[in-house]
């Protein structure tokens, strides 16, 4: 037997904060997070980075080894948790499961392991493996389920949560916390992401508008930290315990482009993008909204426009897209997730966040784009969000209203 899977939590800890509803109203709004960062860095970088207590979730003893990048998972695990309504005694342990994404793991800790010359913290291990936000979220929660971390690069926590909601449907789990978390901004990772020149440009004071996806003059993309995670559990359980559902999880799919390791495949995502249709049992005409991962680089944007058209065909234009990197950058580990949260609050509160910093679209991205000021969806009944990963993974998470 196959369980409908619902969305009963969201949790975020992100750059426009940690509250669902405002993150949604500063995208609607076009506020942009991306400033400059590291002044004395040898070429400008800009990063959309996140203003944490971490005093609220931990004590000083309890901080030891524990890099920003498992805080940052334990407080949005939290928050979803909260969300749902979901207390510790609710469900066997046992029965609860962690699925958790991350890219690059404690970067922090890594970039001070190698500032530190011969001194190297003697915590620096656990904390920057790329499992270590699962088990602390896992250790905070009791979860004696399983405890997963995907590392798919930009697609990590789409992964995860696709994965999660395998194991909710077929009964494996009750509950599965799935997200992800990232904390990159740091030096040394800015540098090596500017090596691969990606990373966008901007004259002084235009840090804010630097990213512009799908437009004609678009440089890069900025990187921003953050974590997001969601609480799935079947209908059935959820309608048990009287919990509210955001939205159902109704199809995903998962596929790997094998053709480069950076350079991004159409007949790959497209694959991934019907297997998703597919596994909800829809046709693309019922899908109203794309959360494009749109990262604004020269060839991911066109590729991606690409795979859209190939499996929408004539009914392309009926499908509203937007990219939301232009306003809370790209978290890498924690972008699926992240996005996969605003996506649902975009089908319950029928508003579509624009396209931001686009006015000059590229006519080779043959989109119908979310206008600023344009944001209504009134009839909106199904979206979709997109992760396409360095390594060719591509990930797509297909959602319901509830």
């Amino acid at each position: 037997m196959k369980h409908e899977v619902s969305v009963t939590g969201l949790g975020v800890v992100a750059p426009h904060g940690s509250e669902p509803d405002a993150l949604f109203d500063a995208l609607l709004d076009g506020r942009s997070a991306i400033q400059p960062i590291f002044p004395d860095l040898p070429k400008p970088a800009a990063a959309a980075t996140v203003a944490f207590d971490e005093t609220r979730w931990f004590t000083k003893l309890q901080l030891a080894g524990v890099d920003r990048v498992s805080q940052l998972a334990v407080a949005a695990a939290d928050l979803a948790l909260q969300d749902a309504g979901l207390a510790r005694d609710d469900t066997d342990p046992e029965r609860i499961g962690v699925y958790a994404g991350c890219g690059m793991g404690g970067a922090a800790a890594l970039e001070a392991a190698y500032r530190g010359g011969m001194r190297v913290p003697p915590l620096t291990i656990p904390a920057f493996m790329p499992n270590a936000p699962a088990a602390h979220v896992a250790m905070r929660n009791g979860v004696q389920g399983p405890v997963l971390t995907y590392s798919v690069a930009c697609a990590s926590s789409s992964v995860a949560i696709a994965e999660a909601a395998k194991a909710v449907q077929r009964g494996e789990v009750d509950v599965a916390i799935a997200g992800g978390s990232e904390a990159l901004i740091v030096p040394g990772v800015v540098l090596a992401w500017q090596a691969m020149q990606t990373l966008a440009s901007f004259q002084p004071g235009e840090a804010a508008t630097a990213v512009r996806p799908f437009a004609a003059d678009r440089t890069g993309f900025a990187l921003g930290e953050g974590a997001a995670f969601v609480v799935l559990e079947s209908t059935e359980h959820a309608r048990r315990r009287g919990a509210r559902s955001h939205a159902t999880l109704a199809g995903w799919g998962l596929g790997s482009d094998a053709t480069h390791l950076t350079k991004p495949d159409a007949a790959g995502q497209a694959r991934a993008l019907r297997a998703a249709l597919r596994e909800a049992g829809l046709q693309p005409r019922d899908v109203g909204y794309c959360n494009a991962h749109g990262t604004a680089t020269r060839i991911g944007d066109v590729v991606e426009s690409h795979a859209l058209a190939e499996v929408w065909g004539a009914d392309l234009d009926r499908l509203r897209v937007s990219s939301t990197k232009a306003l809370h950058g790209h978290m890498l580990g924690a972008a699926g997730a992240i996005e996969a949260v605003i996506t649902v609050l975009a089908l319950q509160r029928r508003q579509l966040p624009p396209n931001a910093h686009g006015s000059a679209p590229d006519a080779a991205c043959n989109l119908h784009l979310v206008s600023p000021g344009a944001t209504a969806a009134p009839e909106i009944e199904a979206a979709i969000s997109n992760s396409f990963a360095f390594g060719g993974t591509n990930s797509v998470l297909l959602f319901r209203r509830a």
